[in-house]
């Protein structure tokens, strides 16, 4: 059986979220960190769609419109660099925070992601992270600029 979206989703999705901080996709293949950060954001406000790998995140950032990308490195099918690569080679989706969360270590991601966390991680410090960039996020866009960072910048 194949594997399936990690969350059922309506067939839109506002630009907005009411009361929110914004939306996060965060993307890992371990479904137990995948709620980890999931439950986490949404305590905070966020509201957030998730993804098991970046070929399934790929399907999905379109349609999901998220303010902030996180993503594992080692993940089936297509790596988070690769996905992080391709997300910034979409003029749709070049400016959008892309936060690494991953147990390797930030020299071995490769620059175009905005920040890097190192699993294990401190829960109040991923939310926070994720806050600095979806407030980037917003003066990005409200600024018209495009906004590719590198690993190990997580300051706003």
């Amino acid at each position: 059986m194949g594997k399936t979206r990690t969350q059922l989703f309506r067939s839109t999705y506002p630009r907005r979220v009411s009361g929110a901080y914004g939306r996060v996709l965060v993307v890992d293949d371990n479904k137990v960190i995948r709620q980890l950060i999931r439950v986490n954001l949404e305590l905070e406000g966020f509201e957030v769609v998730t993804a098991a790998d970046g070929v399934e995140c790929l399907d999905l950032v379109h349609e999901v419109r998220p303010d902030v990308i996180t993503l594992d490195v080692v993940m089936p099918r297509l790596d988070g660099i690769q996905t992080a690569a391709r997300l910034r080679a979409d003029p749709r989706t070049g400016h959008l925070p892309v936060a690494v969360i991953s147990a390797c270590t930030p020299h071995e991601v490769a620059t175009g992601v905005d920040a890097f966390l190192a699993k294990p991680f401190e829960p109040g410090e991923m939310v926070r992270m994720v806050r600095r960039l979806a407030r980037r996020g917003e003066r990005a866009r409200s600024d018209g600029r495009r906004g590719a960072g590198t690993a190990g910048s997580t300051t706003g």
